[in-house]
């Protein structure tokens, strides 16, 4: 998987944007498959990319490379589900030992995490964000549609053990439908030392029985919520993502909030996303995209076309994005197919 060396000591060699933001972090899917079909995700009966379309992993790879050369610290993989690609854990491997890549980390759905966590840790992987929406076992079934909340709940156990420097849940927050959980998810959270993000969901795609405006449920509503039992203190740490946190008096637990609606975070916007069929998406609401698949099998062996079209792609991220529940979706790509 070689490819050509890059200088990076050059004003040039860095992915600033119009308005002054350094991109630093890389989210890159790996696959658009997933083994659950989660409300606010995707739709029940979804049409994968074929297999021929989607990036292979040396590209992956090669991808990975030049950004870090451009001067990205972090790359977090998702998908989809990435832990359902094969060779997922050597791509991780590899990618762990790139020069000048300070963290690597993951997001899954935690349905291969009891088998995969120690290969995971011994690959590389630094963090890994575990999705959770539900501690019941109904609920959750009926929130992923075909998921098994113990399986999830031992793969979070395992990777405990496994000694990662941080793990962290993500819940995704519908009113009527999980909202009532939120004291649950924090115990849960507190119980284990862990962090928790609750996400306000993202208006992606269309999705069949599922009103966005009616189940949409904002942070504020759930810091209010948690105010009835526990005290949050603002924190000014962050860890390069969206979240807003907040530590739980008392505990070892932060609360994240991810606000796309309530609270906008594009002003210090610091990352970019790499779809699994290699488009560069310069903002998770909005279509700006660059086709990079075109670039790598165009030029195979040099990486010079590439880099100059990542520096460019800096020109047309857009400053932010504007989300309206009451609309209908303008971003007709699912969130599995986007990268979780």
């Amino acid at each position: 998987m070689s490819s050509s060396t890059l200088q990076t000591d050059q004003p040039e060699s860095r992915l600033i944007d119009r308005f002054g933001r350094q991109v630093t972090y890389l989210r890159i899917s790996i696959t658009d498959r997933c083994d659950f079909r989660c409300v606010y995700c995707m739709g029940e009966d979804m049409v994968f990319v074929p297999r021929s379309q989607i990036l292979s992993l040396e590209e992956i790879a090669r991808v990975c490379r030049v950004f870090v050369a451009l001067g990205v610290t972090k790359i977090r993989v998702t998908g989809g589900e990435p832990l359902i690609r094969r060779g997922v854990v050597e791509l991780l491997q590899e990618l762990g030992q790139i020069p000048g890549l300070a963290e690597l980390v993951l997001t899954t759905n935690g349905s291969r995490l009891e088998s995969l966590a120690q290969p995971l840790r011994a690959a590389g992987v630094r963090r890994i964000n575990v999705s959770l929406d539900s501690l019941d076992a109904d609920k959750f079934r009926q929130l992923t549609r075909v998921g098994e909340l113990q399986t999830v709940l031992a793969g979070i156990e395992a990777a405990l053990a496994a000694g990662f420097e941080r793990l962290k849940l993500n819940a995704v927050i519908l009113k009527n439908r999980n909202q009532a959980e939120v004291p649950r998810l924090l115990d849960y959270a507190i119980a284990r030392g862990i962090d928790l993000s609750f996400i306000e969901e993202m208006p992606l795609g269309q999705v069949e029985g599922h009103d966005r405006a009616e189940e949409y449920y904002s942070s504020d509503a759930i810091r209010r919520d948690l105010a009835q039992n526990y005290r949050l203190l603002p924190v000014a740490d962050t860890t390069g993502g969206p979240s807003r946190y907040w530590q739980v008096e008392g505990t070892q637990t932060r609360v994240g909030f991810i606000s796309p609606h309530s609270d906008n975070f594009c002003g210090r916007c610091n990352r970019v996303r790499v779809t699994a069929e290699g488009r560069l998406l310069l903002c998770l609401g909005n279509e700006h995209s660059v086709d990079l698949k075109g670039i790598l099998r165009a030029y195979p062996g040099d990486d010079t076309v590439l880099r100059t079209a990542l520096i460019d792609a800096m020109q047309i991220k857009p400053e932010r994005h504007h989300f309206d529940l009451k609309e209908a979706p303008v971003i007709f790509r699912h969130m599995s197919v986007t990268g979780g």
